[in-house]
């Protein structure tokens, strides 16, 4: 039996494996695998993958491999498998000494393969790959036979062995399955096993020109290695027929194949293929570029790995596809950056502030806190004097309703420091753009605060001009500007939906001298603007390079976008009336699911809200918060309720969390029940 019990929620997947555990089906083992393809860099889709399966073989005792499928040499490089480990160990898993690749097998594939040919069950086709994608049929029409599927044994042992040999061309011959042409499912129409490619191998070099296809290989090497569970993801749920058929007819130990649906993420493309089309076009600038998804790109614009395995437990694991919104992503990250990450003081679009009653010469050196959420965190000194950077956003010479930053006549705090007051400007003399703003400061309110305890609206962040440090800071934002890129239009690829201005590169950026020696990959949070980091390859000593991690709210762009939709409202409402039925259409967008409620807890500081966990077939429990304390103020009652979940809405970050959906209820006058069923329904099914 394993050395401990599973810690954390149990989810289909563990309770498969804890069947096989009760019946000693693999002698208490627990062995998994991540078995990566050298062909490309890893993204966030194959860190779900790498978590679970680490992930598990930990939490039962066990074991889990770094396995290379490198069997197509065309397409692989070792500056993938190098990444490929990097990526691996940057999360924080380690495979000790179970580094193994297919290629180490590629003779016992070849014995495996000669034993199908011996029991009758392959065969050597002479067809082209066009021949035989022709051949195959489709779901509703049977295959047809190979012209060459009644081959003698004899004779396919002869043309495997001479393929092995290297008589034969590229594509002039392969070896496939004799299963049924007439099978339901395409996967079992005689796949081809192995392909004829005269090709130098990373690790193999010119001794093997035949080799094994995935389909083959795949189960093989789970054999060989004593793997117990094969985690894989939902599309190879069709190729798992095959996986058993090739290892009982081999008649070799058998793992378990899992499937579980791969992670899609939206504004962004998980394709390999697709990303290396982005790099090979130059639309990127290379597989670590910020902007990407891959491990790398994730990890020099700043990503941590503590915020990618926990963004991997919340989304768990499910049977069925779904597109999970970045906003998730960014939130774990925010988590993770606000508990560790220095504040320091940047200023990006510098206007100079010329405090004209500061004694001329005077520097002083005030103290600062490095994290407010970090106790330990002590303070810094940062200095301030008679000029300083401020944001050209900051201030505006004819401020609307709500602008409470700096303004003529108008007075605000330095983060700091003192209140200042605006008393004039300078203009260009062309343009009549503000160049400079005059203030005056009160000397009383150093710190921060006024003795006669008169308020200000806004506090500002500020670099001492004479002390600052220059700096070029790279903003980055979604790479498309559509949540799936990848949907197909009429005449348009996913290229078409590029974001151009997915990078702005701003270069005369003023930072506090405390950043002058920062390292390469150092986290911080430039106050009121960011979380930033030090690239990790153009930064150099005297050219820092800073790259915008992820944002943080904007109160600011939040009125603004509150007035704009109350303006849209108002123009709304003087156009003629328009019709506001609802249709079919409508109601088909909502994701309804049956859900049960397995936690239910109230939420401190907050009068109306519960605190739900909801299971909804995901293998994990959402977070809902619900504004039905009133109506159920002993939230333990609801524990095991049947509940009815629109599941499809975007995370909503609230003050005590992210809310992951909502619950429906009935409600009128005093009284509100939540929606429910009877019946022997399962959490995720549909609702129509």
């Amino acid at each position: 039996m394993p050395e401990k019990e599973p810690t954390s929620p149990v989810s289909f997947i563990k309770g498969l494996i804890l069947e096989d555990l009760k019946t000693n089906k693999y002698a208490g083992r627990v062995h998994t695998r991540f078995p990566p393809e050298p062909n490309g860099y890893l993204h966030i889709g194959h860190a779900k993958s790498i978590c679970l399966n680490f992930t598990l073989a930990a939490e039962f005792g066990g074991l889990c491999n770094l396995r290379f499928d490198d069997t197509n040499p065309s397409r692989e490089e070792v500056e993938y498998v190098d990444s490929i480990k990097e990526d691996v160990r940057w999360l924080g898993f380690d495979w000790a000494d179970r580094e193994f690749y297919a290629s180490d097998y590629f003779e016992k594939l070849y014995l495996f393969a000669v034993k199908l040919i011996g029991k009758g069950k392959a065969y050597v086709d002479d067809q082209n790959a066009e021949q035989i994608r022709e051949s195959r049929g489709t779901l509703t029409l049977a295959g047809r036979e190979s012209p060459y599927r009644n081959r003698s044994v004899n004779e396919n042992l002869d043309l495997f062995e001479r393929m092995r040999a290297g008589e034969f061309p590229d594509g002039s011959r392969v070896l496939r399955a004799r299963i049924d042409m007439a099978s339901s499912n395409l996967n079992m129409r005689d796949p081809v096993m192995y392909r004829i490619l005269h090709a130098q191998h990373h690790r193999t070099g010119n001794r093997w020109c035949i080799y094994p296809m995935y389909d083959f290989a795949h189960g093989q090497c789970d054999s060989i290695e004593g793997i117990t569970h094969s985690i894989c993801t939902l599309e190879f749920e069709d190729h798992r027929p095959l996986y058993d058929w090739f290892l009982d007819e081999i008649e070799i130990y058998h793992p378990r194949q899992i499937e579980f649906a791969r992670l899609n993420l939206s504004h962004t493309v998980m394709s390999k293929r697709k990303l290396l089309e982005l790099v090979r076009e130059g639309h990127v600038t290379g597989w670590d570029d910020p902007r990407m998804p891959t491990l790398s790109g994730l990890r020099r614009r700043g990503y941590t790995a503590e915020s990618v395995r926990n963004f991997c437990e919340r989304i768990g694991v499910a049977k069925r596809d779904s597109m999970v919104d970045t906003a998730l992503l960014e939130h774990c990250l925010r988590e993770d950056l606000n508990k560790k990450a220095l504040r320091v003081m940047a200023v990006l679009r510098p206007l100079r502030l010329v405090i004209d009653n500061y004694p001329d010469g005077q520097v002083e050196e005030l103290d600062a806190m490095n994290n407010p959420e970090d106790p330990a965190g002590g303070t810094r000194k940062v200095p301030f004097s008679k000029v300083l950077y401020i944001e050209q956003e900051d201030f505006l010479e004819a401020p609307p309703k709500k602008f409470y930053r700096l303004a003529p006549g108008r007075e605000v705090r330095l983060r700091y420091a003192y209140f200042v007051k605006c008393v004039g400007v300078v203009k260009d003399d062309i343009t009549g753009k503000v160049v400079e703003v005059h203030c005056i400061y009160d000397p009383a309110t150093k710190g921060g605060d006024s003795p006669d305890r008169r308020k200000v609206m806004a506090t500002l962040h500020w670099v001492s001009a004479g002390h600052a440090v220059p700096a070029e800071v790279r903003l980055y934002e979604h790479l498309f500007t559509k949540a799936d890129p990848a949907q197909e239009e009429e005449g348009l690829d996913f290229k078409s939906r590029l974001n151009p201005t997915s990078l702005e590169i701003l270069r005369s950026c003023k930072l506090e001298p405390s950043l002058a020696g920062a390292s390469r990959g150092s986290h911080y949070q430039f106050e009121r603007l960011g979380y930033f980091c030090v690239d990790t390859k153009d930064s150099e000593p005297g050219k820092s390079v800073f790259n915008r991690t992820v944002t943080l709210r904007d109160e600011w762009a939040k009125i603004r976008r509150t007035e704009q939709e109350t303006a849209t409202a108002r123009q709304k409402t003087q156009a003629p009336p328009v019709e506001t039925t609802a249709t079919i259409e409508d109601f088909s967008k909502l994701d309804l699911r049956v859900g049960v409620v397995r936690e239910a807890s109230l939420v401190k500081g907050a009068d109306k809200l519960l605190k739900l966990g909801v299971d909804i077939g995901e293998g994990r429990t959402r977070q809902i918060f619900a504004g039905i304390r009133a109506f159920y103020p002993e939230p333990e009652k609801l524990l095991g309720r049947t509940v009815l979940v629109v599941a499809n809405l975007k995370p909503r970050q609230m003050k005590f969390g992210v809310s992951e959906g909502m619950i429906l209820a009935g409600t009128g006058e005093g009284r509100l029940g939540v929606v429910t069923f009877e019946g022997d329904l399962l959490p995720g099914d549909k609702v129509s």
